[in-house]
């Protein structure tokens, strides 16, 4: 009987056999065979490198990194890197952007090989570019050992001189077109902000005046992609016009009926639509309200202050903060505690 019993287990045995022999099949990578297929790294070793395993095998799915960072996606990443970059892979800022990023993915997998690696998949890309690339790769590589090499020294220098230092680096490095090319977005924003300073000082300009500066000195900046940077960035060069100490001066003369008009025409001049508009004005009147509320507050506090000491002091100041801010009572008598008042520091029109 037991005899009899062993062919059906044998049997029954290479049927689970083969079953986990298909299952294995189905799950291999596209392209690859049994004999080829990647083996897991084991932990706390390095993963294979891209030049061992093929470009396609050595990509990360499309996610942030650790450094916040989107990773190439998962797939061909010679596909990726012609589709994403190959428009415009001639323009120098466009090849910086992709060689940051792939130095990212593969200092990552390799972090001894890494340059390699990537030379090899900038080969496999970018073949009529090759040349242009690698010496764009060594540039970068050499710009960074520079910066870290001079971290001391430019941290002690002023904001003029470190940027004196840094480009003429930059231009020994790369050459002064392609430097200029490659941070044309720090040119401009530099170029804004000491627009934004002479506009500050302009003498006897009012408001309107000095806002048809800046948006001169946008157009100027941005030329033909002035209007569509304009649109992107509505919030963060408001509140750059907005922050001028002239501007901050300007408005807080006039009345409340003037001032808001004011703000209204900044904000409709960088190009807010009417829906956006009214809801800017409805949050000026809930602002104008809370420091209103805050400026009266703040009184009774010091008068309660003069009047009372210690324990009693504080129970008042409690019952105060209750009564005029209810839910964020607490979140006032912490701020106060460290020894911030909310309600002294300076109004900023249009910001707080």
């Amino acid at each position: 009987m037991k005899r009899s019993k062993a062919p059906l287990l044998l049997a029954f045995v290479l049927v689970l056999a083969g079953s986990a022999l298909l299952v294995f099949k189905t799950r291999l990578p596209q392209g690859a065979s049994p004999e080829g297929a990647p083996r897991a790294a084991a932990p706390g070793s390095l993963a294979p490198t891209a030049r061992s395993r093929g470009p396609a095998a050595a990509l990360h799915p499309s996610q942030p990194g650790a450094d916040g960072v989107e990773q190439p996606p998962t797939g061909d990443l010679v596909s990726y890197l012609r589709s994403r970059y190959g428009a415009r892979i001639r323009d120098p800022h466009t090849q910086m952007r992709m060689l940051e990023q792939l130095m990212r993915h593969f200092q990552q997998l390799n972090p001894t090989g890494w340059e390699a690696d990537l030379l090899a998949l900038l080969q496999q890309a970018f073949p009529e570019l090759y040349d242009e690339l690698a010496l764009r790769l060594r540039q970068r590589v050499g710009y960074e050992k520079w910066m870290k090499e001079h971290h001391a020294e430019l941290r002690d220098k002023t904001n003029d001189e470190r940027r004196a230092a840094i480009w003429q680096e930059r231009n020994q490095l790369f050459g002064k077109d392609v430097a200029e090319k490659i941070w044309i977005a720090e040119l401009r924003n530099q170029a804004v902000a000491d627009s934004l300073k002479a506009i500050d000082a302009l003498p006897n300009a009012n408001v309107q005046e000095r806002l048809a500066q800046y948006k001169q000195s946008l157009d100027k900046t941005y030329g033909e992609g002035a209007q569509a940077h304009v649109q992107t960035h509505q919030q963060e060069l408001m509140n750059r016009f907005l922050d001028l100490g002239s501007v901050q001066q300007d408005l807080r003369a006039m009345t409340p009926d003037q001032r808001a008009a004011s703000l209204r025409s900044i904000r409709k001049e960088m190009g807010l639509d009417e829906e956006a508009l009214r809801r800017w004005e409805d949050l000026d009147r809930r602002r104008d309200v809370r420091w209103e509320v805050g400026s009266q507050y703040m009184s009774e506090r010091e008068l309660l202050a003069q009047q009372h000491s210690g324990p009693e002091l504080e129970a008042r100041l409690t019952e105060l903060r209750s009564r005029y801010f209810a839910d964020e009572a607490e979140t006032i008598a912490q701020e106060e505690q460290s020894g911030f008042f909310r309600f002294t520091r300076p109004r900023q029109w249009g910001r707080n």
